[in-house]
Formats: structure tokens, C-alpha cells, sequence
């Protein structure tokens, strides 16, 4: 149980740090992928500093990328098909 104390003191110390903030929020002592923002309001980001964050940010680019593919294909196709 103290573990956890200390490492929610850990996170709070690393969220408080303006030094972590740019747009993005990235510490590698945090261990939390999903923050809130500095605004609360305004929901939450990703952890760019954690592993699983990481991770987010990889499939993220990853999905836009296949689309990207899929759809350049699909037109590719056509365009050929019509010609």
C-alpha cells in the first residue's frame, strides 16, 4: 500500500512539473498512459514518456497509415479501371 502512496505522490510531482509540459505531456516517471490535461476541463492526453503510451501513439499512426494505403489503392483501381 505504500508503494502505491509514493508513486501517486510520484505522479502528482511529475504532473504539477511545468517541465513535462509542452503540448504534449511526457514523463517517464508517471507511470499512467492517460493524464488529465493542465486544464482538467478539457479532458485528458496521452503519456508520451510511458511505454503503453507509446504503444497508443504507434497504432494510432498505424490505423491512419493502413487507411491511407487501403484508400490510395481503392483510387489507384479505379482510376485504372476506368481508363
Amino acid at each position: 500500500m505504500e508503494s502505491k502512496k509514493s508513486q501517486d505522490n510520484v505522479n502528482m510531482a511529475e504532473w504539477s512539473n511545468s517541465e513535462n509540459w509542452s503540448s504534449l505531456y511526457f514523463s517517464k516517471k508517471d507511470f499512467r498512459t492517460f493524464v488529465p490535461k493542465r486544464d482538467p476541463k478539457q479532458g485528458w492526453t496521452i503519456n508520451f514518456g510511458s511505454t503503453a503510451g507509446a504503444r497508443w501513439i504507434y497504432c494510432f499512426f498505424g490505423i491512419f497509415f493502413l487507411m491511407g494505403c487501403m484508400l490510395g489503392a481503392t483510387f489507384t483501381t479505379l482510376i485504372l479501371l476506368l481508363n
